[in-house]
């Protein structure tokens, strides 16, 4: 069975199949540099999550999680990172950055110190 094709469809695929076959200039992107930073801390985790987490995704996406988020919310979504999205860190590194997350993001951070009140 032949099937007749539209002389302007071959024409384009005809130019498609050129523009792809003699092409071999590869396609530059440059992003902006990376604004958003981890909070500082002394914490093990810190570096860990620095080093590991904004491979994927910007800093940013840790300050959208919930504030009041408990360290089995920190856990379950650290292990979502590594299984099944394929974050490349070590198991033995899940605890501290676990900890570093839930007392810098997370429901066991440390409470703001208070204002003074306002003089008037």
């Amino acid at each position: 069975m032949h099937i007749q094709t539209n002389g302007l469809v071959r024409a384009a695929l005809a130019a498609a199949a050129c523009l792809f076959a003699g092409s071999t200039a590869a396609l530059d992107i440059v992003l902006p540099p990376e604004t958003a930073l981890y909070k500082a801390s002394a914490l093990p985790g810190f570096q860990l999550v620095q080093r590991n987490c904004m491979t994927c995704h910007a800093a940013q996406y840790v300050s959208t999680q919930p504030p009041a988020s408990a360290r089995p919310y920190w856990e379950a979504t650290v292990r979502k990172m590594k299984k099944p999205f394929g974050a490349q860190f070590d198991d033995q590194d899940i605890a501290s950055m676990v900890d570093y997350l839930v007392k810098t993001y997370g429901a066991e951070r440390s409470a703001p110190p208070a204002r003074a009140p306002a003089a008037r």
